[in-house]
């Protein structure tokens, strides 16, 4: 289970040693933290560069947010010399949703992108995007791995055509099954995702292989090149990973940090009460071949799925360590923008649920970590806050105008002080077949969710949660008499909306 939030102290005494100390123990490589910004004459801020680091299906399970066992040792760097953010929240907890509304700075309900199947420009052919905003002053913008869901997409934001370089596993008989499947299926006049789902493979992989065997490490590979490239002008880089995202393939020497037996295992009990919309059947891990079609899975094959992830998160770790250690060997540390930022959260078992597509915590709940120049290293920021503020944050701490359609708030004033008063409120929502949508909204310790009939706006299922212990809800108690008054106060909330959630003015 998640472990409490490390207090602002014990982050900044113990993330360095602790991340240092694992390392070492664990043969990681450990990137040495820089000197920081603390303390120097902040550079021009239309001069930072932006690193804008993507990592798929990434939970806030890693050592900078106090968790026991995963290995995130340069992350955990990140954080110690950045802000790091513990109640950030996704606006939808699936892959295309979530990336178009971070990317376009508005949330689901204005890009009308709710499922897999529409990019961004499809929906909003003339929304100005957060890479087009850069690119239209002056940045050399670059896209590599998974930024939006789909590789193609939001052509005017880019400079180079981008590049999704994947790779889902490096066994070369196993991609020839998928090849022969995947043919096939095409000759059945399968879908996209039907294609994906009828040739999927087995759901992990641990080979003995170089980092670039696999789609990250050439992603990585790739990134620093084009650090290298574009050094002398002012860039946007973005650089998305596909790990720890469904299989959990990566090479040999991650999965040896973990020991399989000692994984704690998660909670399968469904909160009492939850409504049946809530809850999901996970078809997307049961597409593997490896994966019954129904029923629970067992513990062997629990813990086996425990260690494909924890070793695709310290995969992906090393790769985000390297480009940190090529920003500092060629001098860009002090005028670059880093935010690192995984699109939703991931189930891995709580529940007796897996995945994401839901409006619980572990789905929209998300890792997001900010790195200014110019502000203090290691801080812990305990506020609401919403990937729909990426957009407005990078804009305004490069001295870019915040575009009017963005829908979320600038972060600048918490990485000068985190403790500032702030939002209420931070809104997610999921959509299920029937015209039905789900509201969710999270607030300092509670969760409220409506299940809308959006012909009808009638409200066919509600939700109340308490997560004052963390991120394990119990039980649904919106019907319990004595929280009569709450879930009448979160109700009007939830009808004054986003807007009504926002910061006071400054």
């Amino acid at each position: 289970m998640p472990q409490p939030m490390p207090s602002r102290r014990q982050f900044l005494v113990g993330s360095l040693k602790a991340a240092a100390a694992a390392a070492a123990a664990s043969a990681l490589p450990w990137i040495p933290a820089c000197a920081g910004t603390r303390g120097r004459r902040r550079a021009d801020p239309a001069r930072y560069n932006v690193l804008f680091i993507a990592a798929d299906d990434l939970r806030p399970e890693l050592g900078c947010y106090g968790h026991p066992t995963v290995k995130s040792p340069n992350i955990d760097r990140l954080a110690a010399t950045g802000t790091l953010f513990t109640r950030a929240y996704c606006q939808q907890a699936v892959c295309a949703p979530s990336r178009a509304s971070l990317l376009s700075g508005c949330r689901p309900d204005t890009t009308r992108i709710y499922d897999l199947r529409t990019p961004l420009r499809t929906a909003m052919p003339d929304v100005l995007s957060l890479p087009q905003h850069f690119r239209n002053h002056g940045y050399h913008t670059i896209s590599l791995g998974k930024i939006y869901h789909h590789g193609s997409d939001d052509a005017v934001g880019w400079s180079e055509r981008p590049n999704a370089a994947r790779s889902l596993y490096a066994d070369e008989a196993t991609n020839r099954t998928r090849r022969q499947r995947m043919a096939e299926g095409k000759r059945k006049g399968l879908t996209a995702s039907g294609l994906y789902n009828y040739s999927a493979g087995p759901s992990t992989e641990c080979l003995d292989v170089p980092d670039n065997a696999y789609g990250d490490g050439a992603i990585a590979d790739a990134a620093i090149d084009a650090m290298r490239r574009r050094k002398a002008e002012p860039f946007f880089l973005a650089v998305g990973f596909w790990k720890p995202h469904l299989p959990f393939t990566a090479p040999k020497r991650y999965w040896d940090l973990y020991q399989r037996a000692a994984l704690a295992l998660p909670d399968p009990t469904e909160p009492a009460g939850a409504p049946a919309i809530a809850m999901t059947n996970w078809a997307e891990l049961r597409a593997y071949s490896d994966i019954p079609a129904q029923g629970d899975l067992d513990e062997a094959k629990t813990r086996q799925l425990i260690h494909g992830y924890y070793a695709c998160v310290t995969y992906v770790d090393t790769q985000i360590g390297r480009l940190l250690l090529e920003l500092d060997r060629l001098g860009l540390a002090d005028r670059t923008v880093v935010v690192l930022w995984g699109d939703h959260g991931w189930k891995l078992g709580e529940y007796a649920d897996w995945c994401k597509h839901t409006n619980f915590e572990f789905d929209t709940h998300v890792p997001m970590i900010f790195r200014v120049p110019g502000t203090r290293g290691g801080q812990v920021c305990r506020r609401l806050t919403e990937f729909v503020d990426i957009y407005p944050t990078l804009a305004a701490a490069c001295g870019l105008e915040v575009p009017a359609h963005c829908e979320g708030t600038s972060l600048v004033p918490l990485l000068e002080d985190p403790d500032r008063t702030w939002k209420t409120a931070a809104f997610s929502q999921y959509p299920r077949r029937g015209a039905v949508m789900g509201y969710s909204l999270r607030t300092e310790r509670w969760r409220y969710t409506e299940w809308i009939d959006r012909n009808t706006k009638a409200v066919v299922a509600r939700e109340l949660y308490d997560h004052a212990a963390g991120p394990f809800a119990r039980a649904n108690v919106v019907d319990d008499p004595e929280h009569a008054d709450l879930v009448a106060r979160l109700a009007d909330m939830m009808k004054k909306g986003w807007r009504a959630a926002r910061p006071p003015a400054s």
